[in-house]
Order: C-alpha cells, then sequence, then structure tokens
C-alpha cells in the first residue's frame, strides 16, 4: 500500500471524525479505510487510532503522528503547485479559524460569498474559542485578534477592536453615575469567563505605571455571548466585551459606551497564515476575496462604537464651493 495514500486517509479520518466519514469524502469503502489505517500502524509499529462503533480517538503516537502527516501532505500540495505554476486554479478545501462570534457575524457570510464565486473550492470553518495551531490542525488561515507573537505565519492587518465597557440607558438612568473605574464596584456587573468573572483591570493613571484593578462580586456571570450581550441591554448591569460584540445594540441605542477614556489601548486584528501556504491558490484567493470585506466590516464596527463625545469634537469638513460657470 502507497503510505502516502494511507496518510491521506488517517488525515480525512481525523477531519470526518470518523473512519466512515472519511471512506464518504475520499470515495473508499470501510475496508479500504480500515487497511489504509492498519498499515500504518503496523508500519510505525504503534497504534495510531482508539477506535470504537461511533467514533475514533488519537493515541498518544497517534497525534505526534498526525502533526507529521499533515505537514508532509501540505508540503507535497505545495510542490504541485509550484509545478504547475499559474495554470493552477483555485481547487479543493479551505480550511479557515476565527473566533466564534466574529466568525458567525462577519466570517460566515464572507465565505459564503467566496464559495459562490469560486465553485471548485470547499470550506471547512473551525469555530474555536482558543488559539489553533495552524500547521499542527492543517488550517489555512486564521482570523486572529491578539498581538501576535508567533513570528512562524504571515500576518495581514485588518482592523483594530477596543474593550469596551458597555450599560443601557435604562440600567443608567437607575443607578449612581459612573465616573471612573472605581465606581464600578458599587455597580451590578454581568461578567464573562474570557473578561473576567470578579476583576477587571484598566490602563494606568497620568502619572503611575500601575494598572488600576477593580474587585467586583457579579450579578450574572455567564459562558454565552449572546446571553451576557442580551442581559446587559435588559438592564441587568455593567458588561465588558470586545467592541464588534455590541456594535449592533450601541447603533440601536440598546447598549451606551461608559468611561472611553479607561479603556486599554485596542487589540490588532489580522489574518494570519502559515508560510508558503499564500502561494496556494485557494489560499490566496480567498485572502485576496477577503481582505477588503474584513477591513469594510471591521471599519464599520469601529464607526458604530466611536466615542460620542471625540467623534462630535471632530471638525467637520468645509463644503466644496461648486465651481462658477464661465
Amino acid at each position: 500500500m502507497d503510505r502516502i495514500d494511507a496518510m491521506k486517509v488517517f488525515v480525512a479520518a481525523l477531519a470526518e471524525g470518523s473512519l466512515a466519514g472519511a471512506g464518504r469524502k475520499l470515495g473508499k469503502s470501510p475496508a479500504a479505510v480500515s487497511r489504509a489505517i492498519a498499515f500504518l500502524e503496523t508500519h510505525v509499529g504503534a497504534e495510531l487510532l482508539h477506535r470504537t462503533t461511533r467514533s475514533i480517538r488519537l493515541s498518544d503516537a497517534g497525534e505526534r503522528y498526525a502533526v507529521a502527516c499533515r505537514r508532509i501532505l501540505t508540503d507535497l500540495e505545495e510542490a504541485d503547485i509550484a509545478a504547475a505554476g499559474e495554470r493552477s486554479a483555485p481547487r479543493g478545501r479551505l480550511t479557515v479559524t476565527a473566533a466564534v462570534a466574529v466568525g458567525e457575524a462577519l466570517l460566515r457570510p464572507i465565505l459564503d460569498e467566496f464559495m459562490n464565486a469560486h465553485p471548485t473550492v470547499s470550506v471547512r470553518l473551525h469555530l474555536l474559542d482558543r488559539p489553533a495551531n495552524l500547521i499542527d490542525e492543517g488550517i489555512d488561515v486564521a482570523l486572529r485578534i491578539a498581538h501576535l507573537a508567533d513570528s512562524t505565519l504571515v500576518a495581514l492587518p485588518i482592523g483594530e477592536v477596543r474593550r469596551v465597557l458597555t450599560a443601557s440607558p435604562r440600567y443608567l438612568a437607575r443607578h449612581p453615575r459612573i465616573a471612573q473605574p472605581s465606581d464600578l464596584a458599587e455597580h451590578q456587573v454581568v461578567a464573562m469567563t474570557h473578561f473576567g468573572i470578579d476583576s477587571w483591570s484598566f490602563p494606568p493613571q497620568a502619572g503611575s505605571t500601575m494598572p488600576r484593578t477593580v474587585q467586583f462580586a457579579p450579578r450574572f456571570v455567564v459562558n454565552s455571548l449572546r446571553a451576557a450581550v442580551a442581559s446587559a441591554a435588559e438592564g441587568r448591569g455593567v458588561l465588558r466585551s470586545f467592541s464588534y460584540h455590541v456594535a449592533d445594540e450601541v447603533a440601536q441605542g440598546r447598549l451606551r459606551i461608559i468611561l472611553p477614556d479607561d479603556e486599554a489601548p485596542p487589540l490588532p486584528a489580522h489574518l494570519v497564515s502559515p508560510h508558503g501556504r499564500l502561494s496556494v491558490p485557494k489560499v490566496r484567493a480567498f485572502v485576496d476575496f477577503a481582505l477588503p470585506r474584513l477591513r469594510a466590516g471591521f471599519a464599520a464596527w469601529s464607526e458604530a462604537c466611536a466615542p460620542k463625545e471625540k467623534a462630535a469634537a471632530k471638525p467637520r469638513p468645509k463644503a466644496v464651493p461648486k465651481p462658477k460657470r464661465a
């Protein structure tokens, strides 16, 4: 049996979550899939998958071997593309990842448009509230909102995201004024795990280097972003989130941004891809397609959440006089 073909079966089984799924994906019989996995296990001398009638699970050796297989298959794909040159058109499966909220609200509609424009490309979108290892997990492109430390990735900027505090106008009208972060200790809080469930940190005051930390006992703790935003909009308390999480509610007047001058610096948003993947036609086509749309989306979110007092302070552009007729 060809080892490369067996590796493709192995990686497909992991991607599909079952041996039967790998068979359907590759057009192979269940017996052929099982033989391919058994061939690899005999070759490496270790069990790669723990199999039941309904599921598969990687062994410790299988986890290490899966990383190597994905790298080998990626290298082979890139070698084929380099040999084909400009004749190679976008095709095959594109694997993309993003955080759940931004993936649902912005990235998924863009992927729908992209698939309409490129019928020979299929897409697997992983929405994860954790950073994925792009190489180990076989991912072509990721949308990341964070300061990037991994120099092995190619990063293309698409915008910025603020960490904002919001509360409903009804809540603010019924409770004491929030003029500084320390006032939050006396307020009701809607808390999420990602943003702190018992304390929030703020930048140092002018002349200090010590961050300000506010301790609180949350009135409501929830692990669902949608539930947290809805609860804050109903007047349950103060919420901390990314600006794009609440852009619609702020634009509609259901939530109001508070303490904008005490926010931490914005976080950058990027499309990132492993080195070499941008030469793959399906990846290059998607990045070229998505970049302007993502930048427009992030710009719209930023505008919706722009501090009103700062926006009002900007001078209005002077009207350009119309040229007189001769």
